[in-house]
């Protein structure tokens, strides 16, 4: 039986089962759906894989978009799905080519990209509106290093010690850990005389009140240390464990379970 239109004033059910969230009787939802599937749009053969499976567009009535500045416009519907407006992913989301994402991109699953490519984005950022100029935005970068390292900084004033995270013990390996000291309104002459788990114990020239900045650097001990330079073609070639990190164009997400 073919119709050529087919106007529904409610829901479209398709299947069995009770969507009740989609609303019962005078509440239903105004043009609201239910399928329960499996869902072809696009394409009249796709492999069957999936509820809902889309493909590349082959309807000749469909016009060409024309979206000024789109990347889109002029072409003939290049994408088997287009999204505007918010988003939202439950699950895991596979991908194995490009995702181009103009806005934010919330996953509430795991994010796994199999890219058989370069990685271009692989400097960890954040990206927010500038605190001080308008209309203008302000971007950082993580610092990178050949290994895993944590750090604090502050500054001490009339003190001979500065005390670390009391966690520190416990996480970094305190032989790895580094100071620099910045002294502040005159040349104190401050050194660091040695190093525990717990203080980094300082000693200025002549026993002189001690005013400085510090930065200080250590490599965390739970795990293994970073292998930062090894022979292959992809992360999955890293001769290391793998599971302990979370790699850009590799795996995006790790969460607790």
């Amino acid at each position: 039986m073919f119709f050529d239109n087919i106007s529904l004033g409610k829901r479209l059910f398709c299947g069995e089962g009770n969507p009740s969230i989609l609303g019962i009787g005078q509440q239903e939802i105004r043009g609201s759906a239910y399928i329960e599937g499996p869902g072809i749009f696009g394409s009249p053969h796709p492999i069957l894989t999936a509820t809902l499976m889309v493909g590349p567009l082959q309807n000749g009535d469909s016009p060409s978009p024309n979206i000024p500045g789109s990347l889109c416009s002029g072409l003939n519907n290049p994408y088997s799905l287009a999204i505007q407006g918010p988003s939202a992913f439950l699950g895991v989301v596979d991908t194995n080519s490009g995702v181009n994402v103009g806005g934010n991109l919330l996953a509430q699953g795991n994010v796994i990209s199999n890219c058989g490519g370069h990685v271009l984005a692989a400097k960890k950022n954040f990206d927010i509106p500038h605190p001080s100029k308008e209309g203008w935005r302000l971007r950082h970068t993580c610092p990178e290093a050949p290994y895993n390292d944590v750090y604090i900084r502050g500054r001490v004033t009339s003190k001979k010690h500065i005390e670390l995270p009391d966690y520190w013990k416990d996480f970094v390996e305190t032989s790895t850990i580094t100071v620099n000291l910045t002294p502040i309104g005159a040349h104190q002459h401050v050194i660091v005389k040695r190093i525990d788990e717990e203080k980094i114990y300082l000693q200025s020239q002549g026993n002189m009140p001690i005013d400085c900045f510090y930065h200080i650097y250590a490599e965390r001990k739970d795990g293994e240390k970073l292998i930062s330079e090894y022979s292959g073609s992809s992360p999955k070639d890293y001769p290391g464990n793998n599971d302990e990190y979370s790699v850009v164009g590799y795996n995006y997400d790790k969460r607790e379970g």
